[in-house]
């Protein structure tokens, strides 16, 4: 019964310091793509001494910040060192954090959860192991996880993490029936509130992807100028090149992807992805996006390319805004399939968040159809 007490007593002690991994961690929300967020502190007999998180890539990672804030070295052999993702084992843009760990002869070593990246997938824990440090793993596993799904998704199904978002009226519909021209603006379903909140979503994301429909008429910036933060990729689906150089996206103030079937004319500062238009179209932008490094992809419109992201089982969170005003008639909103999770009440309509049913492991393939 003791010992049964111990363990339990340690294993809260070792949650409460894995929570405030994830709190550093988060910090780097936005920033760390396509690395994962990470935070690290480092205990010496019940005091925490040393605190890091993963700034931004291609800079120093959690352990190596937090070691470095320690302000008596001596006292790291007689520490532990706790993490949200395990220690890499690779040369990247920065040195192996385990062998960083095992150089300044850190004994413990507590990890929330294995990196799923092949070029460590348990080399790291097995490194540290061998020179002689304690591993745990599998600290508040399932909070990392959720707190990394991004990377774990890259890694995992080889594409993006894909994000859905829209408006809607409280009778179902997206937007009214306007003119293909730049001058029938959009009718705003939600108010001030809900579009700040969208500009911080914007900020944590790799990228942000309209269709050509949605560029032409409501030529937007997509850009985070009601948050503070990175400034994600900018991308369109434009099939014949038909959108117009005066548009916000082509005004060089951000990179720009465009997908396309065949390059006519480019625009200077514009990045252009040729893929087939088939019935496979979702897969394609996928999979380029995953070639070129993109960690996530928040899909604001329209109705049609949402609707085909949803028809492909190829997304893994949609967030629905629903207004109070009514259409009457108009283009009606996607028709989601996913599980349903969360509601909040906002202060012009009610947000509703789903995640995807099919299983988050699933693969994508050369041969995949939908």
């Amino acid at each position: 019964m003791c010992i049964f007490a111990a363990h339990f007593g340690m294993m809260l002690e070792y949650e409460a310091y894995m929570h405030r991994c994830l709190e550093l961690a988060r910090l780097g929300a936005g920033y760390t793509a396509p690395n994962p967020m990470v935070g690290c502190v480092i205990v010496h007999e019940g005091r925490i001494i040393g605190e890091g998180w993963h700034r931004q890539c291609g800079e120093p990672h959690a352990e190596m910040n937090a070691i470095r804030s320690v302000q008596q070295k001596q006292l790291l052999p007689h520490s532990t060192l706790f993490v949200n993702l395990e220690p890499c084992a690779h040369v990247g843009k920065t040195p192996p954090c385990a062998d960083q760990i095992i150089a300044k002869r850190i004994p413990q070593v507590v990890v929330g959860t294995v990196d799923p990246n092949p070029l460590v997938a348990g080399k790291g824990v097995e490194l540290l192991r061998n020179a002689g440090c304690r591993v745990t793993t599998g600290v508040l596993e399932e909070e990392c996880n959720r707190l990394n799904v991004r990377f774990m998704t890259v890694h995992k199904q080889h594409r993006p993490y894909v994000l859905l978002k829209w408006a809607q009226t409280a009778d179902g519909f997206i937007d009214l029936i306007r003119n293909n021209t730049l001058s029938a603006r959009p009718t705003w379903i939600t108010g001030e509130y809900e579009r700040t909140l969208v500009h911080k979503w914007r900020s944590e994301e790799s990228a942000i992807m309209v269709g050509a429909n949605t560029a032409l008429m409501d030529n937007p910036m997509l850009n985070i100028r009601q948050w503070t933060g990175k400034q994600p990729l900018r991308i369109v689906i434009d099939r014949t090149q038909r959108l117009p150089a005066s548009l916000h996206l082509f005004d060089g103030s951000q990179p720009t992807l465009v997908f396309t079937e065949k390059v006519v004319n480019a625009l200077p500062a514009v990045d252009y992805a040729v893929v087939p238009f088939d019935n496979r179209l979702p897969i394609h932008v996928l999979n380029e996006l995953y070639r070129r490094n993109i960690a996530s992809v928040l899909i604001e419109g329209g109705a049609q390319l949402l609707q085909s992201f949803i028809n492909a089982g190829l997304w893994n969170e949609a967030r629905i805004f629903t207004g109070k005003m009514r259409f009457g008639n108009g283009i009606p909103a996607p028709e989601i399939n996913g599980k349903f999770c969360e509601k909040y009440k906002m202060h012009d309509s009610e947000l509703q968040i789903f995640e995807n049913k099919l299983p988050l492991h699933r693969k994508i393939n050369k041969h995949d159809t939908y």
